[in-house]
């Protein structure tokens, strides 16, 4: 019973948000609620929320402070130049831009933490698909699925949790995987460019003459991915079109301020590079940059909690770019909205861990896909291992797959000769759409930057992120790694 209500939860939360019947947040709070009551464990839901929200909270603060960090960094022209050279190189072609999406993704990824990538791509590409009017849910599909791909690096998380759980050298599992880790990474580069190539042939290839007199239309898209036309391409995109100022311009609404007024509007993002805005601290831009190196580089070498780090980084840089009381007030209350969205769906998020692990439901869902595996199949738990870790992954966090999960299927491996190497590399092929979950808080800092609707980035990047997946475990077994 526990099986069945656990997959009707995760089901009911996935339509319900996918058809925008209810809010992310409100999903998944209500919906674990509901079933935590008709499994009849009423009584406990405090406490398995208060244990979910316990374990997220670090998870949280990171956001909260790292959204403040990345915020001011941004405001101060931190990443201008990035920002300017990536639209040189791009020329004003849609296609180049979500190839350069996926590779700025991939090379941020080395730092092993998904939040930070988010944050850092997002910030660099936002104002070119705004100023061209890309579709934003290529922007986060692309880069969540390179994000997937590089997350596999020893320190960025799975690589090292298989490795615990089955106790190995955790180099002994990434490095021979490494060939087909770079089939999957060259699959998302290739799908990036399929479709830069669709918003290509919808936008047609634009040149920017000149960066702060450019008028565009923002293109919201629905089924975003399609090609020209309401009904082409993937599901039948529907067009919506309104005006949006150009960088360094005005709203229609008139009085269109820019960012620094604390605004969220569109129109002030787009004028992230507007070279006179009143944020910027030119005189202070390689502290800015050596802070934000200084800080990257202890989040690699773990000198201190990644939440501890952001903390005092932002403190700092507030500190010592806005002296003034006032100014520092200014730009909190800028970021404000996108630190309530991030952490209000991280604690929402563990409302919904805390009732699928508190009440037994993932530890039986589990169970029962394990037990399904017919036993014909057992000198083949590499491959089954595989195709499990796209749903398992998805529906459970990487603590509850690899450390509930994972030993089990190695032990019946085991018994039909596959050896835990196998099984351990077998296990990191999902992570491309595990990224994209709802369990996953780095996900809601992707959206909520981009200022994507949850359920349409789950319903553009799902599919995608699968064949990435089933790419990398087709090279593991050609290669021999799996």
């Amino acid at each position: 019973m526990l099986t069945i209500l656990g997959f009707a939860m995760i089901a009911t939360f996935l339509v319900l948000i996918m058809t925008k019947k209810m809010s992310p947040i409100a999903a998944l709070v209500l919906i674990p609620a509901l079933f935590c009551v008709a499994v009849g464990k009423g009584a406990h839901l405090g406490d398995y929320v208060i244990d979910g929200v316990s374990s997220l909270a670090p998870t949280a603060a990171m956001l909260m402070f790292a959204i403040v960090y990345f915020g001011v960094m941004i405001d101060v022209g931190l990443f201008d130049p990035v920002v300017r050279a990536i639209l040189r190189f791009c020329k004003a072609d849609p296609m180049r831009i979500v190839v350069g999406t996926a590779v700025l993704a991939a090379i941020v990824s080395l730092d092993g933490d998904g939040s930070t990538t988010f944050m850092i791509t997002v910030s660099a590409m936002y104002p070119l698909y705004k100023r061209l009017g890309m579709s934003l849910v290529v922007m986060t599909g692309v880069a969540a699925m390179a994000n997937g791909v590089m997350n596999t690096v020893p320190w960025g998380g799975p690589t090292a949790r298989a490795a615990t759980a089955l106790k190995l050298d955790a180099a002994d599992i990434f490095v021979p995987m490494i060939p087909a880790l770079l089939v999957g990474l060259l699959g998302v580069l290739g799908l990036a460019y399929v479709l830069g190539l669709r918003e290509r042939r919808r936008l047609g290839a634009l040149r920017l003459q000149d960066e702060e007199s450019v008028e565009t239309k923002e293109t919201v898209l629905v089924g975003a991915g399609a090609g020209a036309g309401a009904d082409a391409g993937d599901g039948g995109g529907r067009l919506e079109k309104r005006p949006v100022a150009g960088a360094g311009g005005t709203d229609d609404a008139g009085g269109g301020d820019d960012a620094a007024d604390g605004g969220d509007d569109d129109a002030d993002l787009l004028k992230v590079l507007d070279p006179d805005r009143p944020t910027l601290r030119p005189r202070l831009y390689w502290f800015n940059a050596l802070l934000t190196g200084v800080l990257v580089t202890a989040m690699i070498m773990e000198w201190l909690p990644i939440p501890v780090l952001f903390l005092l980084g932002a403190a700092l840089a507030l500190s010592v770019n806005y002296p003034r009381l006032p100014d520092q007030k200014a730009r909190i209350a800028a970021h404000a909205d996108n630190v309530l969205n991030v952490s209000g769906m991280v604690f929402a998020a563990a409302v919904f861990t805390g009732v699928l692990q508190g009440t037994g439901m993932v530890d039986h869902m589990a169970g029962w896909l394990v037990d399904t595996v017919p036993d014909g199949l057992g000198p083949h738990m590499a491959l089954v291992t595989g195709v499990l870790s796209l749903p398992l992954t998805y529906f459970m966090s990487n603590d509850g797959f690899y450390f509930g999960v994972l030993p089990v299927l190695a032990e019946a491996g085991a018994a039909h000769g596959v050896t835990p190497l196998e099984m351990a590399r077998a296990s990191l092929v999902g992570q491309p759409l595990h990224m994209s979950s709802p369990l996953v808080p780095a996900v809601y800092v992707l959206v909520g930057m981009a200022r994507v609707e949850f359920g349409d980035h789950t319903r553009f990047v799902v599919k995608w992120a699968a064949l990435t997946c089933l790419l990398i475990l087709a090279a593991g077994i050609l290669f021999g790694t799996v």
